[in-house]
């Protein structure tokens, strides 16, 4: 039972919701028994938020389109004692996620948690210099990948009142230099949480979403594909940025990774439709200069 301070100043005892197993309360970070698909899980968030469920006990499907880092973020988490299986997967694509989370109910026997976390940056440019095909690749993996994922895992997470995390940004929240394509695929992400949580939480489904800022993290390997010394430019610009926030500096991919789990775990049970900035205070304050 959870004791709160009614509106007269008197204690009112609350029960609390048990898990999907029935009669006993989630404690933080306590996964045992759980099955969590997490995409874009071979680097970054999605690889910090994979390992950290596994380190609570969950069995984790890892999903990404890049092979070797996928395996090697599966076979890390095997090496720390946890659970994990690898399953390639291109979100954008119907029948890839289709069979992906085909592949995660044959192995796992259920599905509990989805963690929407593949995403992609799109470049830098104006609206007018951006060519039509690369905002449809921004809008195909960072919005349809996942409705295609919530599509194919709810009528599993409706069976065992599970959870969807959706990982959005800062930039789906205010506008962003040259980023047009990656700042309204992020708001689209955002508003589907908050629908999603509308629909399925009289079925029992929670849907939340982070909304990281600057993070210590090179995007799909964006400046890993640059020169040198743009790949440096690239970097300090970041820093940079970070440096004025209220916090400054840029999060480590763990401290993201953190928020994740709490959303997914029972310690957020009376949370839906959230939308949870990790940004180091950096919506709070117009700081451009």
């Amino acid at each position: 039972m959870l004791q709160i301070l009614t509106s007269r100043g008197a204690l009112q005892s609350v029960p609390m919701t048990p898990d999907a197993e029935g009669g006993r309360t989630t404690t933080p970070e306590k996964f045992d028994g759980r099955v969590a698909l997490v995409t874009g899980a071979s680097s970054g968030i999605g690889r910090a938020t994979a390992r950290a469920l596994a380190a609570g006990g969950a069995q984790v499907i890892v999903a990404d389109v890049d092979l070797d880092a996928g395996e090697d973020t599966a076979r890390a988490i095997r090496a720390e004692g946890g659970t994990a299986h690898f399953i390639a997967c291109d979100v954008a694509d119907p029948e890839q996620v289709r069979a992906l989370l085909e592949r995660t109910v044959a192995t796992c026997g259920h599905l509990d948690i989805l963690i929407n976390n593949a995403g992609i940056s799109g470049g830098a440019q104006r609206l007018h210099e951006l060519e039509v095909d690369d905002w449809d690749r921004v809008m195909a993996v960072n919005l349809r990948g996942p409705f295609l994922c919530a599509k194919y895992a709810l009528p599993h997470l409706m069976d065992r009142r599970g959870t969807i995390v959706n990982v959005a940004s800062t930039y789906g929240l205010i506008g962003a230099p040259q980023a047009p394509a990656y700042c309204a695929s992020k708001g689209g992400v955002i508003n589907l949480t908050r629908q999603l949580a509308v629909d399925y939480g009289p079925s029992g489904v929670r849907v939340n979403a982070v909304c990281p800022g600057y993070v210590d993290t090179d995007m799909g390997g964006q400046r890993g594909r640059l020169p040198p010394q743009q790949a440096a430019a690239a970097l300090e610009r970041r820093e940079s940025n970070a440096a004025r926030q209220p916090l400054g500096r840029q999060a480590h991919v763990d401290e993201v990774a953190r928020v994740v789990v709490f959303l997914a775990s029972g310690a957020s049970s009376f949370m839906t439709g959230s939308i949870v900035t990790v940004d180091g205070g950096c919506t709070s304050t117009f700081n451009y200069n």
